[in-house]
């Protein structure tokens, strides 16, 4: 994951993703992560994953393409840290992207709700 200003590289971070990273994310529970362009919609200092920065997955697209094959989109897509307890089972991060939580840290004090992310595989 790389964090820019004005098209210059501050940051870059390793992430963690579900356990089906490969695509744009198509149903609730398919482990993986939406593709595309979106905005930090929320940030949750209450975390139960250290801290966490909300994506606003899904879009009207992500929406009306589930609403075509007839599931469900999901949601609750965050960029996150790791969990306050552990959640016992391998796939902890449930299609969102995870980073450590020093680097959740960072990330969280230099991200403000409307950012744009983009997020590719």
């Amino acid at each position: 994951m790389q964090l820019l200003h004005n098209n210059s590289l501050l940051r870059q971070y390793r992430i963690d993703l579900g356990f089906d990273p490969k695509d744009h994310k198509q149903q609730e529970g398919d482990g993986r992560t939406p593709e595309g362009a979106y905005l930090i919609d929320r940030q949750n200092p209450n975390s139960r994953f250290h801290l966490s920065i909300g994506i606003s997955y899904p879009n009207a697209d992500d929406v009306a393409r589930a609403r075509a094959m007839g599931v469900k989109p999901g949601g609750d897509i965050f960029i996150h840290g790791t969990p306050t307890q552990w959640v016992g089972v391998p796939d902890w991060t449930w299609g969102c992207i995870a980073v450590t939580n020093t680097e959740m840290e960072e990330v969280y004090s230099m991200v403000r709700v409307g950012t744009k992310i983009f997020i590719y595989a």
